[in-house]
């Protein structure tokens, strides 16, 4: 057979094929774009839709329609394409940076029941991470710390990054985009005019971002508004001029101490789950004034602020004007205003200032007039920590008895003392010990160690609201043990809460109130508030009187002078 009848009989050559490896590294690179794609739109929209309330975290919130993903439409169809990608970029960041504020309005609202102040509250943010310490330790707190800084870069980068796919999604497919973006835009516009809403305070047609960036904008406005009516308000004081000799007549001779209960709320009453632990305090308290020979009346008044701050109660309460805000506090402590303690001084009080939890100088506490102030320095304390606090309410009162209440020879004494016990985390938690045997507060120490860990108890709802209100039973029946114990004939004790708890015990809706309580054992004392109405008791029922806190100082003395 001849070469060529060979080559006659070879079978034809097949074409050319894809390799299968080829095509299937293709079509992954076809799906990993897809799901790139979607992630990216649905972190978009994610950032548009979420609200900044944690109540209205919910799934109807992510099932509208927002009018910003319209406009980015329609700003990426007209825009050339190297502008596009920058400008989304750009974009992008700034959505992520929304995305962070309502990340920490969220936050604010769960614990302190309000939205966060781009200007004064930076500085609470280190006071977050000081809790998260006392609550999970310093691995917990290095955690949370390292998680805070991958969100916040995270949200910024990724953002950044999805914008620009999705703008340049709309570039190569201008045709399908325009048409999209007309039908969502006729959409938006019909539900928007018939008010379409699957959760109430949610509209389909939503412009989240529209209306955030106007009230952040608005609120600078007022917050500036603000400042300037405040500096005038300051100047504005109705006993500013008042003689020595007409200041407080009322209580001449009287020892007079006032005591804030940190988180003490109303909610401590009125909560089945917390009244549980509080009520048979209050009821104990009041069997021990009454063999005593004390009596007690209260009431309620307003805090300007929830779950936090608690120097804006002490110094809307000196001041008697609303500290509701960091801005107006430093601009109060910097004036010459006349507070409550320097009324006191002014009359011829000694003033004292016990704050167990300062642990450096205290410059505020010569704007508030106290002539000594006592704190975690000079207090003596050789105890454990109790989580946040630095030493036990019991402990506290033990050490302001000796180191100024009981001194033989002394004149008429005014104190603030203020209580720590009840503070977040609430675990674990000091018990009541013999007054005799407190000592140094190293008694303290085996019940630091058998108490409940803060990890343990925050992982439980219920068990949080019991061992904060097992915390406020502890401080006001360490108060009123205080009082058997020690209290003169002389003694005036006006107590109360700061705020209320964190909304996660006290509740979203709560209101600002907070339970507050005068004891006596002068009838006439309690003659001189009878027009305020208070309840007869250390317990305020729901219908006891409520005023703004900003209006005792005025109240106070009104009541305690010779107008009186």
């Amino acid at each position: 057979m001849s070469i060529i009848a060979q080559s006659r009989r070879q079978p034809a050559e097949e074409p050319e094929t894809t390799p299968e490896p080829a095509r299937v590294r293709s079509r992954k690179r076809r799906v990993a774009s897809l799901v790139l794609t979607v992630l990216a739109a649905a972190l978009v929209f994610f950032a548009l839709l979420a609200p900044n309330q944690p109540a209205l975290f919910t799934a109807d919130a992510f099932l509208r329609l927002p009018v910003e993903a319209i406009a980015l439409v329609a700003l990426f169809l007209v825009l050339p394409h190297r502008p596009r990608r920058w400008v989304a970029l750009a974009l992008g960041v700034l959505l992520g940076l929304f995305t962070i504020v309502k990340g920490l309005d969220v936050g604010f609202w769960t614990f302190l029941n309000r939205q966060f102040d781009l200007v004064a509250d930076w500085g609470l943010l280190d006071d977050g991470l000081n809790v998260v310490k006392d609550s999970l330790g310093k691995a917990g707190q290095i955690g949370a710390m390292v998680l805070a800084g991958l969100l916040v870069v995270g949200a910024i980068v990724l953002t950044g990054l999805a914008m620009r796919r999705l703008a340049g999604l709309v570039g190569r497919h201008r045709t399908a985009a325009t048409r999209a973006g007309a039908v969502a835009a006729v959409a938006w516009i019909a539900l928007f005019a018939l008010g379409t809403q699957l959760t109430p305070g949610l509209p389909v047609a939503a412009k989240g971002e529209v209306d955030f960036v106007h009230d952040r904008a608005l609120l600078v406005r007022q917050g500036v508004a603000d400042q300037k009516a405040f500096t005038k308000a300051i100047d504005v004081d109705a006993f500013g001029n008042t003689p020595s000799d007409q200041l407080l007549t009322g209580l001449a001779g009287k020892d007079v101490v006032f005591s804030f209960v940190e988180s003490y709320g109303r909610s401590a009453l009125e909560d089945p789950i917390q009244a549980a632990q509080v009520d048979p305090a209050l009821a104990t308290g009041a069997a021990q004034l009454a063999a005593a020979g004390f009596s007690a009346k209260s009431g309620f008044v307003t805090s300007p602020t929830f779950g936090g701050y608690s120097w804006l109660a002490h110094s809307t309460f000196q001041s008697g004007l609303e500290i509701d805000n960091q801005q107006r506090y430093r601009s109060l402590v910097g004036t010459d205003r006349q507070t409550l303690t320097g009324f006191f001084r002014k009359a011829g009080w000694s003033t004292v200032g016990v704050e167990p939890d300062n642990t450096y100088a205290w410059p505020e506490g010569d704007f508030y007039g106290y002539q000594r102030v006592w704190d975690a320095r000079t207090l003596g304390y050789r105890g454990p920590h109790f989580s946040w606090s630095r030493m036990p309410d019991q402990y506290t009162l033990a050490q302001f008895a000796k180191d100024e209440y009981l001194k033989p020879g002394r004149g008429p004494l005014m104190a603030e003392v203020t209580l720590t016990s009840s503070h977040t985390p609430w675990a674990p938690l000091p018990q009541l010990v013999d007054w005799d045997a407190i000592g140094d507060g190293t008694i303290y120490n085996a019940q630091e160690k058998a108490g409940l860990n803060p990890g343990e108890v925050w992982k439980d709802q219920k068990k949080i609201r019991t061992e904060y209100a097992k915390s406020v039973a502890y401080s006001v029946g360490s108060l009123t043990s205080w009082v058997q114990k020690y209290g003169k004939d002389n003694l005036v004790l006006v107590f109360l809460g700061d705020h209320q708890a964190s909304a996660n015990v006290s509740g979203q809706n709560a209101t600002h109130d907070v339970p507050i309580t005068i004891v006596a054992k002068d009838p006439k004392v309690f003659d001189k508030i009878a027009s305020w109405g208070w309840q007869d008791g250390l317990r305020p029922n729901p219908q006891a009187p409520v005023f703004p806190m900003n209006q005792f100082r005025d109240r106070f003395l009104t009541a305690f002078g010779p107008q009186g």
